[in-house]
């Protein structure tokens, strides 16, 4: 007969309303579903309320996020294994001591992030940061990782931390990143140490009438879908490691239980890649009226707006604009136009359950056919095929390398199509 695998009670001690804790707690899932590990899961919305007392908690280990000092005093007085993550640290003395501990390589996520802004031709550099506190280590972590390239390469870094997100504070906070944004060399590529705050910047830029990417190329850190979603201009990003640390930290934990001991060792997870997308496809525009018009564009091109009103936003006549597009990227205002919506109906394709119909209108088509003749004339097969190819496995940068170009654009890859690095 069969033994019957122990049940150890295991506590995660994340907060699940950030991506990258929830992406920590799908490794330490993806690590229980692939072995015969049995744990019964204590996960709270909200465990910072519940961590008096911990030490008393009846249960055989945890896994948790050093990254909050509450949590690295709580669990100092605790007798049961534990595993620590959180980031990774320039001195070697700020690391939890005699703790086995997982890290998210802070240096090299800045330095990816640096390296394809690099690529991109720009020459100036910044970083919005967060104000100091020790529950911002990681953040300095960062910034500390940009200020060691800026001096590697003898560049003159520009770093911003700005104040804390709250209601209050909100609307004095966009006036001074505004302010700090004009302040800067342009065209200039600036790193986020997240997500969100990647996604205020970019607000900003919007006010401010600052066209991103071509005078501030912005990326992020976490490849959060939420921050995605909640700008007009989609926002690049890093991909942390975080689904394979909390693999490695479920992995630790469990030869722990039975007996295993890892004290002061680290284990630093590198970055997956960076998902690139318009915020930080930069690229050189000479004249400002081509600059303009691609922001707007950008920004409204799946809301049916037509050659005559991004002239009107540009201030000049149709023919002029005409002329400005045709000189330094060989195509038409329509022509950009169109490439957007075509890229932004090839993304919601690959969501199975997507409709043409609904496709089509949010992405500014007049029509299902006029969408399903555009698809057939530029990419050489219909939606339906398309989403089909997607299903059976071929990736869009494979079909589209499959394919025949057709003269939609002459001047390179769709500004607004994911691809990861």
């Amino acid at each position: 007969m069969a033994k019957v695998p122990t049940v150890h009670r295991i506590a995660l001690l994340f907060n699940g309303n950030k991506i990258f804790d929830r992406d920590i707690i799908a490794g330490i899932g993806e690590y229980l579903t692939s072995t015969r590990a049995s744990w019964d899961l204590y996960l709270e919305e909200d465990f910072r309320c519940r961590l008096q007392d911990i030490e008393r908690w009846q249960g055989h280990g945890f896994i948790a996020d050093f990254d909050d000092p509450a949590v690295c005093d709580a669990l100092s007085r605790v007798q049961q294994p534990v595993v620590a993550i959180g980031g990774s640290y320039a001195d070697e003395a700020d690391y939890p001591a005699g703790r086995t501990y997982v890290a998210t390589d802070n240096f090299k996520l800045v330095k990816l992030a640096y390296d394809h802004l690099i690529e991109a031709g720009l020459q100036h550099f910044g970083c919005f940061s967060l104000p100091q506190a020790d529950v911002n280590r990681w953040a300095q972590e960062r910034e500390k990782a940009f200020e060691a390239l800026m001096q590697r390469d003898g560049i003159h870094g520009h770093v911003y931390r700005g104040v804390g997100t709250s209601a209050q504070s909100w609307d004095a906070a966009v006036e001074q990143q505004i302010a700090w944004l004009r302040s800067l060399p342009k065209p200039i590529g600036i790193i986020a140490v997240t997500d969100a705050r990647a996604r205020q910047l970019l607000q900003a830029c919007l006010c401010a009438g600052i066209a991103v990417p071509e005078q501030v190329a912005l990326i992020g850190i976490d490849n959060d879908p939420l921050a995605r979603v909640l700008t007009r201009v989609e926002l690049s990003s890093v991909i942390q490691g975080t689904v394979e640390m909390g693999r490695t930290a479920a992995h630790l934990l469990h030869q722990m239980l039975h007996g295993a001991r890892f004290p002061d060792t680290r284990i630093l997870v590198p970055p997956v890649g960076i998902n690139v997308l318009a915020s930080s496809r930069h690229e050189a525009r000479n004249h400002p009226h081509v600059m303009q018009a691609m922001h707007f564009i950008r920004q409204y091109a799946c809301q049916g707006i037509k050659t005559e009103q991004v002239a009107d936003y540009v201030g000049i006549s149709r023919s002029s604009l005409e002329w400005y597009f045709r000189r330094e990227l060989d195509r038409s205002v329509h022509d950009e136009i169109l490439r957007f919506k075509l890229d932004a109906a090839k993304r919601l394709l690959q969501a199975a359950d997507s409709h043409a119909a609904d496709i089509a209108v949010t992405c500014g088509f007049t029509s299902v056919q006029y969408m399903h003749a555009v698809f057939k004339r530029e990419l050489g097969c219909t939606p339906k095929e398309y989403q089909e190819q997607l299903a059976a496995g071929a990736g869009p940068a494979q079909q589209e390398a499959a394919r025949p170009r057709r003269k939609l654009t002459a001047a390179g890859s769709p500004a607004a199509t994911g691809t990861t690095i």
